[in-house]
């Protein structure tokens, strides 16, 4: 089968869709299907037999000139106009411009694919390559709706409500597209009725496949550092959490030597480099970015302890990786992290959303508990090496291609009979 995968911007490593394109189109390589991947900025890290199409944006958030200003020369049609307008108005352009791009350039190229993969752009460009003749399968990892939400409830001011409600306007739009969706994938059952619930989704046009582990995460070859606590983290984004873990690190850090490693790069003068200014743990805090796949399972393998502290996750792809380096898991009671760490204790100490006191003693538990440590890490290796396979994922996510190029074909003769 010839695919079309199709996401707006795909992060390498940190970030999920970035990590979803990049696995999922090997092993669809691999069953023999021909994959070309159509990103915006930042562009994929791809495996040999995947094709790369970069369909660029003006790339108005890259760093570290978040909130740029283009030069005119890079100006190239009405959609750059319209994707620099929007961000001038406190918008977030980039699904609805990048759908309008690639539908542009899918229509020029209509007999090169049986199938197109939307990986939750959700922009109204999608529809029109419905409307060309492409069957379309959309991934929803999980409704946008809930980040908004957690970031209107954290909002202070008045004016900061205002621009979050501009920001977030892109959602009415993935609403109308998502009720829309010939199949929806989403990788756990909580966000399955999260779609549902929030986007109006019917849940028999949904369904769930499981996110895989990458086999290069494995347990570790040298010790553990005693002390280092883990988490990886959109920094600045409330969703993740990480204002929930700093507060409870700065009530350990007082009685314990203690490092925590934070895998991301914040924004400078950030809320979170604000709280850690304010918490005066700037010593024992450390942001580690720009890692290899190899430096990234080191330093999964090096932590004594980690913590995913989201909010909300529609998977959370960490937690899973962190499982499959056989990393002892403090996790939130949040979305999906409960079906991926297994029943409460299984693999990973799970805790209340927002709760600094239940974080700190959890962590601080378990700090020193070296044998619940050793078997908590053996029972996360244990449930990826069952659950979680690339493999298994592409499998079946070509079954629903299948299927949905059969609807579409259906859909087709219905209408011909119809006439």
């Amino acid at each position: 089968m010839r695919i079309a995968l199709l996401s707006y911007r795909s992060k390498p490593h940190c970030g999920g869709q970035g990590v979803y394109v990049r696995h999922l189109s090997r092993e669809l390589v691999a069953l023999g299907h021909t994959v070309e991947v159509f990103s915006g900025q930042p562009y994929p890290e791809l495996d040999e037999g995947v094709t790369l199409t970069k369909v660029p944006s003006l790339d108005l958030y890259r760093e570290p000139d978040p909130f740029r200003v283009p030069r005119l020369r890079e100006f190239r049609d009405l959609v750059d106009v319209e994707e620099f307008l929007t961000m001038c108005l406190a918008g977030f352009p980039e699904p609805k411009t990048f759908g309008t791009r690639v539908a542009r350039v899918l229509r020029e190229r209509f007999d090169d694919f049986d199938v197109v993969h939307d990986n939750q752009v959700l922009g109204r460009g999608m529809l029109e390559i419905e409307r060309m003749g492409l069957p379309l399968v959309t991934t929803i990892h999980h409704p946008i709706t809930f980040d908004r939400r957690i970031d209107l409830a954290q909002a202070t001011t008045r004016w900061r409500r205002f621009t979050l409600r501009r920001w977030y306007g892109f959602l009415r739009m993935q609403r109308h597209v998502a009720r829309r969706a010939r199949i929806v994938l989403t990788p756990s059952e909580a966000s399955k009725r999260d779609i549902a619930t929030d986007f109006g989704v019917d849940p028999a046009r949904m369904r769930v496949i499981l996110l895989g582990v990458e086999e290069s995460f494995v347990p570790p070859s040298e010790p553990r550092v005693p002390g280092r606590i883990l988490a990886m983290a959109s920094a600045d984004a409330p969703v993740k959490g990480i204002a929930t873990l700093l507060e409870a690190f700065a009530k350990l850090r007082t009685e314990r030597d203690l490092e925590l490693l934070l895998v991301t790069k914040p924004q400078p003068g950030g809320r979170t480099e604000q709280l850690i200014e304010r918490l005066a743990i700037g010593e024992s805090v450390r942001f580690v970015h720009g890692l290899s796949d190899a430096e990234l399972v080191a330093l999964m393998g090096s932590a004594e302890v980690a913590c995913v502290p989201s909010l909300y996750e529609g998977f959370s792809l960490p937690t899973a990786e962190l499982m499959a380096c056989a990393t002892p898991l403090v996790v939130s009671r949040a979305g999906a992290i409960p079906e991926v760490v297994g029943p409460d204790g299984y693999a990973a100490e799970v805790v209340s959303p927002g709760d600094v006191d239940e974080l700190a003693t959890a962590l601080g538990s378990l700090l020193d508990d070296p044998e619940r440590r050793e078997r908590l890490g053996r029972n996360g290796r244990a449930r990826v090496e069952e659950l979680f396979s690339w493999r298994a994922v592409a499998q079946q996510v070509a079954e629903a291609y299948e299927d949905a190029v059969a609807s579409y074909d259906q859909d087709k003769r219905s209408s011909r009979a119809d006439r």
